[in-house]
């Protein structure tokens, strides 16, 4: 899915993350790719480009999201799209959010309606090992053309969710220390089935997919997505982290800011959020429009989230502008929705910035994106327009997905 000839984006304000903003700018699209970014004047523009003009607004990578439940958490359909939580087993490592997006559904509109280009998709949080995340594009026919990393992570939780789930089935674990027992049981067998294989000297073993998933993980393919809010439960992660010597990556984080000169100086990121709900339970009653500035400040990598459908996708902008608003670098916010949440999900090379050679994932804007009046007037993945906001009609119209 790409463009047919060359796309220049003409006269913006171009903000490319990974360098200075430029006033009166232009992006040169092709192939699907962004093939040039400068100022006006300075990029030659070929004859043959469609040329958009631009001026006025603001033309920005597009947005990445690096935690929601989009296609398996689907909206409005109950019972029937909810495949976040397979809460049969403690341990599904081996079950993958791939097999249960569905693409279709109205979320994936909504986010290109957002700006938000790229996606995380995880498995919930009921189960102490819920299973494997997937980074996708939020355009495409079927999941498997929209996929940029897969698996980009396994999801873990810690605190109130698994403890509760299989307290209420009457089984282990029903406390915190159960839940850290059942990681540790897991990684433990992990290890001792890569010994196996190692022995068998390349003869053939049973295969347990759930050991074999987790040893990538020890083996630091792939990160540890760890769901955690409360400050100890941050320390159990992060002792756990060092058992086992895995990639560790911190979502939700509620109360991270707590410890965030510890978080930076172990490297390790926190993907911050949700941030416009209620304290729905006892685990976020800290959290804190200012936590994503106090952890950018400490040197940790933070990234923003929305958690959809906890937060529906198209606001993710709004949370940012709420956390700059409340002392967080307004470079840093943008930066917590590109190029930050790419780098977690190992796809940095593709994008979340304005860079000649990354997808050609753009995004215009009527304005400063931060600026809650604000809209997206154009998005374009692999270089194809993919939204368009007609301001004469007063309405959005996606490109169908056939």
């Amino acid at each position: 899915m790409t463009q047919d000839h060359p796309l220049a984006l003409f006269g913006a304000r171009v903000v490319p993350v990974d360098g200075d903003p430029i006033d009166e700018g232009v992006v040169l699209l092709r192939d699907g790719r962004i093939e040039a970014v400068g100022a006006v004047g300075e990029v030659v523009v070929p004859g043959d480009a469609e040329v958009v003009d631009a001026s006025g607004g603001w033309v920005l990578p597009g947005l990445v999201d690096a935690h929601v439940h989009l296609g398996v958490w689907e909206e409005g359909e109950g019972w029937a799209g909810q495949d976040t939580n397979e809460m049969t087993d403690p341990v599904m490592a081996a079950a993958r959010a791939i097999d249960a997006i569905n693409p279709r559904e109205q979320g994936f509109d909504d986010a290109l309606m957002g700006g938000v280009t790229t996606v995380n998709v995880n498995p919930g949080s009921g189960n102490p090992i819920g299973g494997q995340a997937v980074a996708l594009k939020t355009y495409g026919r079927y999941v498997d053309e929209m996929v940029l990393r897969n698996p980009a992570g396994v999801k873990s939780a810690l605190g109130e969710n698994p403890k509760r789930v299989y307290g209420d089935q009457k089984k282990t674990p029903s406390t915190r220390l159960g839940v850290a027992l059942v990681l540790r049981t897991a990684f433990e067998a992990a290890r001792s089935y890569q010994a196996r294989k190692a022995a068998a000297d390349g003869k053939p073993v049973d295969t347990d997919l759930v050991s074999e998933i987790l040893g990538r993980v020890l083996d630091r393919e792939i990160p540890w997505r760890q769901h955690c809010h409360r400050a100890d439960d941050i320390a159990t992660a992060l002792r756990l982290a060092d058992e086992f010597g895995y990639r560790l990556v911190l979502d939700h984080g509620t109360e991270s800011y707590l410890l965030a000169d510890v978080l930076a100086a172990r490297d390790v990121p926190v993907l911050y959020g949700p941030l416009i709900v209620s304290r729905s339970k006892v685990e976020v009653r800290e959290r804190s429009l200012r936590a994503p500035g106090i952890l950018d400040r400490a040197g940790v990598a933070v990234s923003i989230i929305t958690d959809h459908p906890v937060v529906p996708i198209e606001y993710l902008i709004t949370q940012v502008s709420l956390a700059v608003r409340e002392g967080m670098d307004r470079d840093a916010g943008l930066r917590a929705v590109t190029i930050n949440p790419a780098r977690v999900l190992g796809v940095e090379d593709r994008v979340g910035s304005l860079t000649v050679g990354k997808d050609a994932d753009v995004v215009l804007w009527s304005g400063d994106p931060l600026d809650l009046q604000s809209r997206v007037l154009r998005t374009w993945v692999d270089g194809t327009e993919v939204y368009t906001y007609d301001v004469d009609r007063d309405e959005g119209r996606v490109r169908p997905r056939s």
